[in-house]
């Protein structure tokens, strides 16, 4: 395990980040509480409920002086979830978070402790997983970054039907439960009849939440002076009241029903907000009731609780792109929110932006006005290539594919229609190292082949020996991936219902099924890969050096390896000077088109045979690029072992030397429609982005136009990365686009900020 695997953003403890508020005894009773629930029940169903009553109000957070939308919520290390990044997966226990209060606790205590961790040794969802999951060297747990491939149990990426929400609200959704309760209980289907209880027993609990919140709601009136802050304690206590009843009719009731359901629901990516509260807005705005500014200021208050969840890698709001429902009055919030976004300042929430051809310029112009402050927000997402390419790789309508949205770090999924966590990663890079050994990873001379027959270095005598090697090492670990990410909705299926999420996702109310349990109408699945670019850059230094110039052997290049170049500087610099990806260069593109389409297409087709809709490579990265490169030998294209990979789709940092446009003209290359989303990151100094707009907006428009997916753009001063990791205590606020996520420059590992550092930035 890497010395540094606590600061992957996707496994940090909200708990280490949002103290929680509450005295250590009275969390330990609600953790008891929550385990003798789950002890008492046997039911899959009533048991989640029950133990979602124990959790919900109690764990929401006061309201701050600031919020005029309200809904805090802390984790605590025993409890529910639907991610990592928030408590933890299904019925979960964070053990080392436990352990930490336990040692808080006088020893009296220390046996109330000791029972929790003793049952939830044997009832915590991830652990129940890895039990029957991992092998002993190539396949570990997400994220040991000494494997080629590690594999988790998680429900990310989970957009929730938002739409449906709005138009029915509580009683409405009561009323179409009850229906479908009537019909299987005539049927005595008992399974379907536990569910649909548990249904309405989880909107009883977002009843109870929202009568807290109006309590909380009356006791801040009651308790302040400030006249403006009572009108807005009436306005929400208005607000509240209304949802617990009725469906939402103002943009304020909107936005509370939906947040308060989102927190109880456990995810992380909140979907479509244009579509789903634009008609609320407009109306408000026609009506006079509210202002746009006051509009900005709920917007900017529901986002700063957003941010409050330190999600890291999530917290995704989508807006514009085609699908819509009325894309005038989206429009609307489209705009405002971006101006929300811009006076916020924040790393989250992830806020994107789906481009079409004929959407609004001016929104797209106030994006662009947006990411040129150097806020890497909006993400800019391509509809006229990704809504073709959805419909290929998943095999849906176009209607379907229109509700494609991108969560986490950039992985696609169907908006309130499916599921698509991606609970595998593989190394790419690793994955090829060990294959040109024969076998062995020279990171930690362990075999990694899981039985695979492999070609010895003295037996190689072409590239295509190298590419068969190669493919057949992919071979395996992608049929390891396939059936660990099937049997992880298993697991999950065996312990929890989802309940929240199945009830805003089609069309499990239909159905009568949970989520997993045949409820959604697509589910899908995604594989992380890591170390593409080095990979491919890597196969064209050895065809070239090694087998067209015939410079040095095989044999010797196995060795330089081994040693991380130590003796063989020569051989390293004539394979740092082959071709590299991003420079429009046909050699190694075309290599890169090649590897690219084996990997996306292997993993695309080995979804029929574990029982899933879909599983599709994601070419997104959070900081795991570097994380992964930390484990990761040296490597056939000059890096060093223990150097970070690329970061996703984009050139090794340096290695495009062509300009912009070349560098772009590599990346359209690798085809869109094979796999569930890319990362391509591009920087800018401040200067040319401002003095050169016109140039800046021709080169991201051809982009698009030739095939372009998508495109986070960071503006950055020359030279203020470089001082800013020098004297960090002068750009406190400095925002950087890491991969798939944003963060404040200081606050990364160093060697991530070198990584992000290395990029080139286009001047």
């Amino acid at each position: 395990m890497s010395s540094k695997i606590e600061n992957n953003p996707s496994q940090v403890d909200v708990n280490k980040k949002i103290p929680c508020e509450k005295p250590l005894q009275m969390q330990l009773g609600i953790m008891e509480a929550y385990t003798q629930a789950h002890r008492s029940e046997a039911d899959v169903y009533q048991r989640e409920v029950a133990c979602l009553g124990q959790l919900y109000p109690v764990l929401f957070r006061q309201m701050e002086a600031e919020d005029i939308i309200v809904g805090r919520l802390d984790a605590l290390p025993i409890g529910f979830g639907c991610v990592t990044s928030v408590g933890g997966v299904g019925h979960y226990c964070n053990f080392d978070k436990l352990e930490q209060i336990k040692e808080a606790l006088p020893s009296k205590e220390h046996a109330r402790i000791d029972a929790l961790l003793e049952y939830w040794k044997e009832h915590d969802t991830r652990t129940i997983y890895f039990s029957q999951t991992l092998t002993e060297t190539t396949l570990g747990k997400f994220v040991d970054v000494n494997f080629p491939a590690i594999a988790t149990a998680r429900l990310s990426g989970m957009y929730l039907d938002y739409n449906k929400l709005v138009d029915l609200g509580i009683s409405g959704m009561r009323r179409l439960i009850c229906e479908k309760l009537n019909c299987v209980e005539l049927v005595n289907d008992d399974k379907a009849i536990s569910l649909h209880r548990a249904f309405l027993g989880s909107l009883d609990i977002l009843e109870n939440v929202i009568d807290f919140h109006i309590s909380q709601c009356s006791k801040e009136l009651s308790s302040t002076t400030d006249l403006t802050r009572k009108h807005q304690m009436n306005d929400l206590i208005d607000a509240l009241s209304v949802v617990r009843s009725e469906k939402p009719q103002t943009f304020l009731q909107g936005i509370q029903l939906t947040w308060l359901y989102s927190l109880c629901s456990g995810v992380v990516n909140f979907g479509r907000m244009d579509d789903y509260l634009g008609d609320l807005l407009v109306a408000d705005l026609h009506a006079k009731h509210i202002t746009e500014r006051q509009a900005i200021n709920y917007i900017r208050s529901h986002y700063r609780l957003i941010e409050a969840r330190k999600t890291t890698v999530n917290g995704r709001v989508i807006v514009g792109g085609l699908g819509r429902r009325n894309p005038t009055n989206a429009d609307v919030y489209c705009k405002l929110a971006i101006q929300a976004v811009r006076e916020n300042k924040d790393t989250e929430p992830q806020f994107t932006l789906r481009v079409y051809k004929d959407m609004d310029q001016g929104v797209y112009q106030d994006a662009l006005d947006a990411i040129g402050e150097g806020l890497t927000y909006p993400i800019l997402y391509n509809d006229d290539v990704n809504v073709p390419a959805v419909m290929n790789s998943m095999q849906v309508s176009q209607e379907d594919a229109e509700q494609y949205v991108p969560f986490g770090c950039g992985e696609f999924v169907l908006s309130g229609r499916g599921v698509g966590t991606p609970n595998t990663c593989i190394n790419i890079l690793k994955i090829l190292n060990i294959a040109l050994t024969g076998g062995i990873d020279f990171w930690d001379g362990q075999n990694k082949t899981g039985g695979t027959q492999l070609l010895q270095p003295s037996q190689v005598t072409c590239f295509d020996d190298v590419m068969s090697n190669y493919k057949d090492l992919l071979d395996y670990y992608i049929e390891l991936t396939s059936t660990a990410q099937a049997f992880s909705y298993q697991v999950m299926n065996q312990q929890v219902g989802f309940l929240f999420t199945s009830m805003l996702t089609d069309d499990c109310i239909g159905r009568s099924k949970a989520l997993l349990d045949g409820g959604v109408y697509k589910l899908g699945g995604t594989n992380e890969t890591y170390g593409n670019t080095n990979a491919y850059d890597s196969l064209a230094a050895i065809k070239k050096v090694i087998f067209d110039d015939k410079k040095y052997s095989y044999t010797e290049l196995i060795e330089a390896l081994r040693v991380n170049f130590v003796g063989h500087e020569r051989l390293q610099y004539d394979l740092i000077c082959a071709p590299k990806f991003g420079n429009d260069d046909t050699y190694v593109d075309d290599i890169a088109v090649e590897m690219h389409e084996y990997v996306c297409n292997g993993i695309k087709d080995s979804a029929v045979k574990v029982g899933m809709d879909s599983y599709l490579v994601v070419i997104i990265n959070n900081q795991v690029n570097t994380e992964w490169g930390r484990a990761t030998s040296a490597s056939a294209d000059g890096r060093l072992r223990g150097v970070y990979m690329s970061n996703a789709n984009n050139p090794q940092s340096g290695a495009d030397k062509n300009g912009p446009t070349a560098m772009l003209n590599s990346l359209v290359k690798l085809k869109a429609d094979v796999h569930a989303g890319s990362v391509q990151n591009i920087k800018f100094s401040k200067t040319m982005f401002h003095n050169k707009r016109m140039i800046v907006e021709t080169l991201i428009d051809g982009y698009f136009e030739q095939g372009g997916p998508q495109l986070m753009v960071s503006i950055v001063g020359k030279g203020e990365l470089e001082d800013a990791y020098h004297n960090p205590e002068k750009y406190p606020n400095l925002v950087v686009r890491v991969g798939g996520f944003s963060a404040k420059f200081v606050n990364l590992d160093k060697d991530v900020q070198l990584e992000v550092l290395s990029r080139t930035l286009n001047d």
